[in-house]
């Protein structure tokens, strides 16, 4: 096989699903400095069921873990409602570990803190809101977000099953123009996909390090690999894959499902003999959100605001840009970061002093029971 082909991902989306560094699952990052006196916020672990994600062909479980970060005055001002923002992880980690990277809930405190201290010239700060964490890890390590009988349909799972659950169990502002999105790397790429087609679910928009923004056009699995597929009996079986051959099926069970191929019910990019597939090349480019951008300018329009930031050192930067200087080019306001940092190394400094902010200042706050 020529050598061009053989990266399984990396000519196609191990740059934009995440950084080499990322290919493990948890990364180590650091952390603001803690704000001494800073309110303490309360965080929960439940379980919400996903009447989306249900009979998914691969076997993931349609009942999620989420993390809920409720805010100090929660327990006490019992007819205070609040804002909710729903904050999305990237590949290969779950709930548990992007909160781990973000530094969760010392980052949510250090916003609050600061929002109660800020005045002059001190940084912006917080005011309070519920945060969310979901967990959309599957058994590839990633649902990409997407609609797929093959991993059942998170996207409807996150704009529809999990807000309509939060809003029965927490007191939340229930109308659009106080739920925010916000999502890192494939997360990014989630709240990117899931922004774009739900504005009438989201009022502000937030994308940390987007991945898989533009349509790729070709794709290499070497002949091991292939091998490797070959021999699998179950979804299950890509525990044993290394890393970057399991992004190809995560990718494969997203964006080419096919419930007449299994075991894994899905469809690879390129063919046995290793050449690209031109039908599933297609399939995945109309997955690329700068690919359907055009489609969603009506819904993109409504948002209050829109913001994304990307390390200079992150091979995500130009499809980043790139999708900044199409919304500009449409009118659309939207506000464009690069900061000086690579793919996570930055991540809960930005959440702290940028994520929070940000919708601080553009979710509608105030409701009562």
């Amino acid at each position: 096989m020529p050598q061009a082909r053989l990266t399984a991902f990396s000519a196609l989306l191990l740059g934009a699903l995440s950084a080499p560094s990322c290919a493990s699952a948890q990364v180590a990052t650091p952390a603001p400095a803690v704000i001494p006196g800073a309110p303490k916020v309360t965080v929960e672990r439940i379980m919400v069921h996903g009447k989306a994600l249900e009979g998914a062909l691969e076997g993931d479980s349609a009942d999620r873990e989420v993390l809920v970060v409720l805010p100090p005055s929660y327990g006490r001002d019992r007819t205070r409602r609040y804002p909710v923002v729903y904050a999305l992880h990237g590949y290969s980690i779950g709930a548990g570990e992007w909160t781990g990277e973000l530094h969760v809930p010392q980052v949510i405190e250090g916003a609050l803190a600061r929002g109660l201290l800020a005045k002059g010239d001190a940084p912006e700060g917080a005011r309070e809101m519920i945060v969310v964490f979901p967990d959309s890890k599957t058994v590839h390590n990633g649902s990409m977000y997407s609609s797929s009988v093959t991993t059942g349909d998170f996207e409807r799972f996150i704009a529809h099953d999990l807000v309509a659950e939060i809003d029965r169990r927490y007191r939340t502002i229930a109308r659009r123009e106080s739920r925010g999105l916000v999502g890192h790397s494939m997360g990014g790429y989630g709240a990117t996909r899931i922004g774009m087609k739900h504005a009438d679910v989201f009022g502000a928009l937030y994308l940390m390090s987007p991945c898989c923004l533009s349509a790729r056009t070709s794709a290499g699995i070497s002949a091991e690999t292939m091998a490797a597929y070959a021999a699998m009996k179950s979804p299950a079986d890509s525990a044993t894959l290394p890393w970057i051959s399991r992004t190809t099926l995560a990718a494969a069970a997203a964006w080419s499902p096919n419930p007449r191929n299994p075991p894994l019910f899905l469809d690879l990019p390129v063919d046995r003999e290793g050449a690209p597939r031109p039908d599933v090349l297609a399939r995945w480019a109309a997955n690329a959100p700068l690919a359907f951008v055009d489609q969603y300018v009506g819904n993109l329009r409504r948002y209050a605001a829109i913001a994304m930031d990307v390390g200079d050192k992150d091979s995500l930067k130009d499809d980043t840009e790139r999708l900044h200087r199409t919304l500009e080019a449409y009118g659309i306001a939207n506000r464009f970061t690069l900061y000086e940092g690579d793919h996570t190394n930055r991540v809960a400094f930005r959440f702290q002093d940028e994520v929070m902010p940000f919708f601080s200042r553009h979710l509608q706050h105030g409701a009562r029971k």
